[in-house]
């Protein structure tokens, strides 16, 4: 049973940092890609950073040089830590097991955490 279990969001001021933890389990983790989505009221969900099995990293280039995706196989733990917040990064942060063989070609998603950055 694939389980992603998301942690680290909250309220936070605008040029405050935040680390969000996502717990993986259920299938290979050091075998699949990962990534950080985000979903703000009334819009689509939208990618914010994925990660390959080898640790090639792709960000929106709205994030780009303030937030670092990053995986520790260890712990089958994937992390996002974001930098000079800004209110438009306000939203709900979801972690997602990206499609694979190991996934029967589907994207698994987490429960989602709200981060929201004040003005």
């Amino acid at each position: 049973q694939v389980q992603l279990v998301e942690s680290g969001g909250g309220l936070v001021q605008a040029g405050g940092s935040l680390r969000l933890s996502c717990a993986a389990s259920g299938f290979i983790f050091n075998a699949n890609a990962m990534g950080w989505y985000r979903q703000a009221p009334g819009e689509q969900r939208d990618v914010v950073a994925t990660i390959s099995s080898g640790g090639t990293t792709i960000y929106t280039d709205s994030v780009k040089g303030r937030f670092t995706i990053s995986r520790d196989n260890a712990r089958n733990t994937v992390y996002l830590h974001m930098n000079s917040l800004k209110p438009e990064d306000t939203a709900v942060y979801y972690c997602a097991a990206l499609s694979s063989y190991n996934l029967g070609f589907r994207n698994y998603w987490g429960q989602g955490t709200q981060v929201t950055v004040s003005s």
